[in-house]
C-alpha cells in the first residue's frame, strides 16, 4: 500500500461561514457564493504552516473589523486574523463592477457582458493573488483556492 498523496491530504474538508457575519444579499450573490463553496469543497490547495496534514475545517468570519480564518485539522487548530484595509479597495471595485455585470446580464448586448465580466475576473484574480499574499507565511494555496475565498471573503464584507 503506498503512503497518501501529501498533496491530497492539503485541503478544506469543510468551510463554514459566520452566519453573523452575514447580511442579507441578492440572488445573484448568494449564487456566487454557494457556487464558490461547491466548487471550493471540490477541489482545493489548503496547506497551513507547521501542519503536518489534512484536511482541514475552516470557518470564516469577521472580528473586529478583521478576518478571522478559524483552521482546525488533525494536528492543527489555529486562528489567523487578516487586516481587511488591503482588501477594501478591490472589494469596492469588484462590488460596483459586479453590480455592473449582473444589471447588463438582463439589458445588454454579448460584448458589453463580456466586457465588464472580464473587469470583474481581473478584478477578482487581484484580490485572490493580495489574499495569498496576506496568507503568506501561514498558509499556502493555489490559485483557484484563492479565488474561491476570495468570493467568501466579499460575503463576509457584504456586510462589514
Amino acid at each position: 500500500m503506498s503512503p497518501p498523496d501529501d498533496r491530497a491530504r492539503q485541503r478544506i474538508q469543510s468551510i463554514e461561514i459566520d452566519e453573523q457575519s452575514l447580511a442579507a444579499v441578492s440572488r445573484d450573490q448568494e449564487q456566487e457564493r454557494q457556487v464558490a463553496i461547491f466548487d471550493l469543497l471540490d477541489g482545493n490547495y489548503f496547506e497551513p504552516a507547521e501542519a503536518h496534514g489534512g484536511p482541514y475545517d475552516v470557518k470564516l468570519s469577521l472580528i473586529e473589523n478583521r478576518l478571522a480564518f478559524d483552521i482546525a485539522g488533525p494536528d492543527y487548530a489555529r486562528r489567523h486574523l487578516l487586516s481587511l484595509s488591503p482588501f477594501r479597495g478591490v472589494i469596492k471595485d469588484y462590488f460596483l463592477i459586479c453590480d455592473s455585470y449582473y444589471a447588463a446580464i438582463r439589458n445588454s448586448t454579448p460584448q458589453q457582458i463580456e466586457a465588464l465580466d472580464m473587469g470583474r475576473r481581473g478584478l477578482h484574480n487581484e484580490g485572490s493573488n493580495l489574499l495569498r499574499e496576506r496568507l503568506e507565511g501561514k498558509v499556502k494555496t493555489d490559485l483557484d483556492t484563492a479565488r474561491r475565498l476570495f468570493t467568501l471573503i466579499c460575503a463576509l464584507h457584504w456586510r462589514g
